[in-house]
């Protein structure tokens, strides 16, 4: 029996984490069946992904792609240059990105991990792109969620996002009101104005919504996602 002890903050982040369902097991079952009308399923980049890359706001380096489902990002940017660690929680969709890889022949390093088990390096990725994982995170976990994105990104480098929009997509919960419930419906939605308050310590580049994208196409795109792009400060001068 393991022993129900809290010693440290860790030990409260896996006490709250245990409240919910294994995660892994359901994205598991989720993507067991690839037949399923999952616009996402599709190899399809994201049309705002493809658009930084594009306009070159984004530029080719080391990148980290966080619940990287299938691999349809992590393929395109592996594409444009890249070299792309991508981790996702479900081996399914980390299994089904490494037989893209090899029918494309493109260089990706998958990893079946949560993020929060990821031994990123400090300051080693120029960007960290997340398409569709943050909105699905437990409150206290942003925190960490935060402290990561903070530590693995280079100074000056880029991070991407995409999540559900209140109103349009995703519940409507107080982040309390997700521990009384121990449901978060699918997905928490937010606003505008709660996503620039939890990443107020980035440079706001981008926010826009996601365009709406005929699918099957392309490019994938859905209107009730928003896009956002952040820059980290860069490292201050030396005073000499």
């Amino acid at each position: 029996m393991q022993l129900e002890h809290i010693h440290s903050m860790d030990d409260v982040l896996h006490m709250l984490d245990s409240l919910f369902r294994d995660e892994g097991d359901w994205w598991d079952r989720f993507y067991a069946d690839r037949s399923r009308n999952i616009p996402f399923f599709l190899n399809a980049p994201d049309e705002n992904l493809v658009e930084y890359f594009e306009q070159a706001i984004v530029q080719p380096g080391h990148v980290l792609e966080l619940g990287c489902g299938a691999g349809r990002n992590a393929l395109y940017m592996a594409g444009r240059g890249c070299r792309v660690d991508a981790i996702d929680i479900s081996q399914e969709a980390v299994a089904w990105g490494i037989e893209r890889t090899r029918e494309s022949r493109a260089a990706v390093n998958f990893h079946c991990t949560s993020l929060f088990d990821y031994p990123a390096e400090a300051e080693s990725y120029d960007f960290i792109y997340d398409s569709g994982c943050f909105h699905h995170l437990y409150p206290h976990r942003r925190i960490s969620y935060l402290e990561f994105v903070k530590h693995a990104l280079k100074p000056g480098g880029v991070f991407g996002l995409v999540c559900f929009s209140l109103g349009d997509m995703g519940a409507e919960l107080s982040d309390w009101e997700v521990y009384r419930q121990r449901n978060m419906r699918g997905g928490l939605g937010y606003t505008e104005e709660k996503l620039k308050a939890i990443f107020h310590s980035f440079e706001v580049l981008d926010f826009r919504r996601m365009r709406q994208m005929t699918q099957p196409g392309p490019l994938f795109g859905e209107a009730f996602l928003w896009t956002a792009l952040f820059r980290k400060e860069a490292s201050p001068s030396p005073v000499i």
